[in-house]
């Protein structure tokens, strides 16, 4: 009702003006204010992609347990740094690992897993190599991956889920 008024006490102003007014009272946007959001903004390019990242030991034998899990955690936030992607959730389970990644468009999903499952898997056989004993063939991951698209609002639920894993073991 106010800006009607105003509208009326301000006729003479260009539609320009009003169509700028419009957009940014109406629709609440505040131009100071555009990177208060959850996109990521590069150079050229504003993006919002999160997957939902799970993968297997091989076989799924339970070797990822007596702190073999903080180190992987350790080792997967190091790898996010380097490769300048964001880790939101992480469960590492004793045959499986969870990840909710945000990552840049310039990233196929299939290098990011092959990065994380390849330098993970070096690591942790240079790291311990009595895994190697424990796992037929020398292979610590299973070959497979499941790989999901998560939307502004799904990234709270899977979030929760991610975060839950650990109880329900």
């Amino acid at each position: 009702m106010q800006i009607i008024f105003i509208i009326e006490q301000n006729a003479h102003l260009s539609l320009a003006i009003w169509e700028y007014i419009w957009y940014n009272i109406i629709m609440k946007k505040d131009i100071y204010k555009i990177n208060d959001n959850d996109l990521t903004y590069g150079r050229g390019y504003v993006y919002s992609l999160q997957y939902h990242i799970v993968w297997c030991t091989k076989y799924r034998k339970p070797v990822l347990r007596n702190g073999l899990d903080d180190d992987i955690k350790g080792m997967l936030l190091q790898l996010a740094e380097e490769y300048s992607f964001t880790i939101l959730a992480m469960e590492v389970m004793p045959d499986h690992i969870h990840l909710l990644l945000d990552c840049k468009p310039q990233f196929r999903i299939s290098d990011m897993v092959k990065i994380l499952k390849g330098n993970t898997a070096r690591w942790l056989f240079m790291e311990h190599p009595e895994l190697k004993q424990d796992l037929w063939g020398g292979h610590l991951w299973n070959p497979s991956y499941c790989a999901v698209t998560v939307s502004d609002r799904s990234r709270e639920q899977v979030t929760r889920y991610i975060n839950s894993q650990k109880e329900k073991a």
